[in-house]
């Protein structure tokens, strides 16, 4: 279905695969422009978005985005210096969203400076397929800011559900838990990967099955929204971040991976 243009002046501070995946969606139908931290990460940036997105590496380029994603890594220090950087240099109507999936939207949108124009917008990756977004407000944020944020997940061709900043919102507060409860199955029985993978497909029809979600997702991003959830977090995961098996993105997590 083609999508009208954007309404917003669209800002992505990041480069991984969240912020790029949420260029290539926005980028044909709009002015977006993806901040990276270093001159390595603009380049791989450049690569995934062929050409439909601005990557810079100077932040105050993004000074006359009317919205503003944070999609940095899941860390509350990082994201609240980030935020109040971002404050500083946009325009006092430019909304300012966070994707974090577990972390606090309201501490965030005290740290950032302006919680009237802050919403969290946990969009799932890969981007471009999955067709959710959980939308999740500070009591300070504005209706003006409620309309846009809704308004830019339908221009994306998402669908916004207004969830409460709780720990993981819903998916992650009721996925995670299975997750972990796949690992421990594992351990208890000396079932393989492939094996529980395939009985939760087959038997339950997941698209993935739990330890292949672990490896897309990463293991060490597993395990900090566990532990922001308050799940007891597996010890086996434990062992694969020490041995930096971190899943599809290093080559290895529960399965080998070509990296190619």
């Amino acid at each position: 279905m083609d999508r009208a243009k954007l309404t917003e002046r669209l800002g992505i501070a990041g480069s991984g695969a969240i912020a790029t995946g949420l260029a290539r969606l926005a980028g044909p139908h709009g002015d977006v422009s993806l901040w990276a931290r270093s001159d390595s990460s603009a380049e791989r940036a450049r690569a995934r978005l062929d050409g439909v997105a601005k990557v810079t590496t100077d932040l105050a380029e993004l000074d006359g985005c009317t919205m503003i994603v944070e999609a940095i890594v899941e860390d509350p220090e990082a994201k609240a210096e980030l935020l109040r950087k971002l404050h500083d240099l946009a325009h006092e109507n430019t909304i300012i969203a966070s994707t974090t999936s577990s972390l606090s939207v309201t501490e965030l949108a005290q740290a950032s400076g302006r919680p009237e124009r802050v919403v969290g917008l946990h969009v799932f990756n890969p981007v471009e397929k999955m067709a959710l977004v959980e939308l999740a407000f500070p009591e300070q944020a504005s209706e003006d800011t409620r309309a846009r944020a809704r308004a830019i997940c339908e221009e994306l061709g998402k669908t916004a559900v207004e969830v409460p900043d709780t720990p993981g919102f819903v998916v992650n507060r009721l996925l995670f838990p299975y997750l972990f409860d796949a690992v421990r199955l594992m351990d208890e029985t000396g079932l393989e990967p492939k094996a529980i993978d395939q009985c939760m497909k087959l038997g339950a029809g997941h698209p993935m099955g739990p330890l292949a979600l672990l490896d897309f997702v990463g293991v060490d991003v597993s395990i900090a929204i566990g532990e922001s959830i308050g799940a007891d977090v597996p010890e086996r995961l434990r062992k694969l971040q020490a041995q930096g098996r971190l899943g599809r993105k290093t080559g290895a997590g529960f399965y080998e991976y070509d990296k190619r």
